[in-house]
């Protein structure tokens, strides 16, 4: 057993009641329904919750002194991209301590399109290495058209169709909550949207959702308000629920638009269709500067093929001044904040590069897209914190009661450490955005309901024991855009699958996380 602190979290060598290991007391408890808080206790019994209520004396192994700290479901980050973590060689590191201090103990993977086809196989892998959180599973869009296309731009041949619905079927049988996709970048911005469709459709007749990365959130192709009705179409063609992940305007020329991107979402959502989204409580992205700058056309073949088009002087023309314009678009030179670790631009923008080496910031884009990374296939040092949203538009989105929380959380930008904290210090203590209960609402039971997450979310009996007991003076993010991989603060105690998984805002060394699969669909071969 842990050895916990005298007064927080005080181990109690008592002798267990039967239905007790655990006794959550005196807390206030939000059950993730966006009803009234209530002081009591929460009790857990192996991996479950066994009750929840006014405190009734129950005896227990152990006593965590909740008093005047916040108890809630562990958090459900919708889309995350912790790869580096969670498939480390260090065992410390897959323990997803930038996860845990916020108080998260479900992550959403797989998502934008990157989420691996071979879904049983990843699973035992996690399973077999251990993880610190609970992980959700997408199949990814562009992980299976690359599988089977490559990274041309072209149409699958009907064979080439067939494979990529059968790799869809295949993960969907071995649990993936749905499809992702991530039509803004190539090569899955080369797919036109009726294959699209028919891939999204293998997932649907199997009860999955389609996530998507909406192909244009500015208006560098198609435009925001087409790309999501283009999102919505493809979901009323397959026939599936549809949600739009980190929902926003991105760039001076949508900045203002959340009212009618907001009712294009409302219009389908009123004719019967399920259509839903997550969000992040940034003005920044996380981008690249290539996904950022380079259009799509010159990333056709990949990376090999894009320096071949910079070294070709007609070509490179074209290219630079379709950049610039998309330099534009992004809000200019000082809007592109260059986060990658360890490269002579970390912390700089690209303006103050493009100074420092005397050249235009295109050039110095070029430049920095020019430095491959170890394999020679992709460009190396690229990451980017994009500044290019308005509070206006987030705060109305973020009050949409469709809309629940992520951080996209990616290396090198503060929303992988600090999202939770920072939705709360924020837009709940400072500005008022949302109340208490709406941001745990949002950041727990909604987002269940939205993935179909069976037994998570909610403090209730007979749910699994995902419990964040947490600080509201002392809940608050340490991570910003200088120093963006630094731990949030003010988690009490966070249990994962009733283990306690963080204490006092520093990991256990329980790695109590699990792949969470969906059940089989009836749909698929028996095994």
């Amino acid at each position: 057993m842990t050895r916990l602190p005298p007064i927080a979290l005080c181990a109690l060598l008592i002798g267990a009641a039967p239905g007790a290991d655990i006794v959550i007391r005196g807390g206030t408890i939000h059950d993730g329904s966006g009803g009234k808080p209530i002081t009591g206790d929460v009790e857990l019994q192996g991996d479950r919750i066994v009750y929840v209520g006014r405190s009734r004396g129950t005896r227990a192994a152990q006593i965590v002194d909740a008093r005047g700290q916040i108890v809630a479901p562990g958090f459900i980050d919708a889309h995350t991209h912790p790869d580096s973590y969670i498939r480390s060689p260090d065992a410390t590191a897959r323990l997803n301590l930038p996860w845990l201090a916020q108080g998260v103990s479900t992550i959403v993977i797989g998502v934008d399109g990157y989420g691996t086809p071979d879904v049983a196989e990843d699973a035992a892998a996690l399973t077999k290495a251990g993880i610190g959180t609970n992980v959700a599973p997408f199949v990814g869009f562009g992980a299976v058209r690359g599988r089977v296309l490559g990274q041309d731009d072209r149409a699958p041949s009907p064979a080439e169709l067939a494979q990529e619905k059968a790799l869809v079927a295949k993960a969907m049988c071995a649990g993936a909550y749905g499809l992702s996709t991530g039509l803004f970048y190539a090569p899955q911005s080369f797919a036109k949207t009726d294959e699209v469709v028919a891939v999204a459709r293998e997932a649907a007749i199997r009860g999955g959702m389609y996530d998507t990365h909406q192909r244009d959130e500015s208006n560098y192709t198609i435009g925001l308000l087409n790309s999501t009705r283009e999102a919505i179409e493809i979901g009323r063609q397959a026939g599936m629920p549809v949600h739009f992940a980190h929902l926003k305007a991105l760039g001076v020329d949508v900045q203002g638009k959340a009212p009618e991107l907001i009712a294009v979402i409302e219009a389908a959502r009123k004719a019967g269709q399920n259509v839903t989204a997550d969000q992040y409580p940034w003005l920044a992205s996380g981008s690249s500067v290539d996904a950022s700058l380079v259009p799509r056309w010159a990333n056709d073949g990949g990376y090999p093929k894009l320096i071949a088009r910079f070294d070709d002087p007609a070509t490179l023309a074209k290219i630079k001044t379709e950049m610039a314009e998309n330099l534009r678009r992004r809000g200019g030179k000082e809007s592109l904040l260059l986060t990658s670790a360890d490269m002579p631009w970390t912390g700089r923008t690209l303006g103050q590069m493009a100074a420092l080496w005397g050249i235009d910031p295109v050039d110095a884009a070029i430049r920095i897209l020019r430095v491959a990374d170890a394999t020679g296939k992709e460009p190396a040092g690229v990451s980017v914190a994009s500044f290019n949203m308005i509070d206006a538009d987030v705060d109305r989105i973020m009050r949409q009661p469709w809309v629940v929380t992520s951080s996209d959380g990616s290396n090198g930008h503060p929303r992988q450490y600090a999202t939770f904290p920072r939705k709360y210090q924020v837009y709940v203590r400072e500005r008022k955005v949302l109340t208490l209960g709406q941001f745990i609402r949002q950041s727990t039971g909604a987002t269940a309901d939205m993935y179909r997450m069976d037994g998570r979310g909610y403090l209730k009996p007979g749910r699994y024991a995902d419990v964040v007991v947490f600080d509201p003076a002392g809940y608050a993010p340490r991570a910003d855009y200088v120093n963006p991989r630094v731990p949030s603060v003010g988690v009490k105690a966070l249990f994962v699958n009733g283990r306690l998984a963080l204490k006092d805002g520093a990991t256990t060394g329980a790695a109590p996380g699990r792949v969470l699969l969906r059940p089989t669909p009836a749909q698929c071969p028996a095994t």
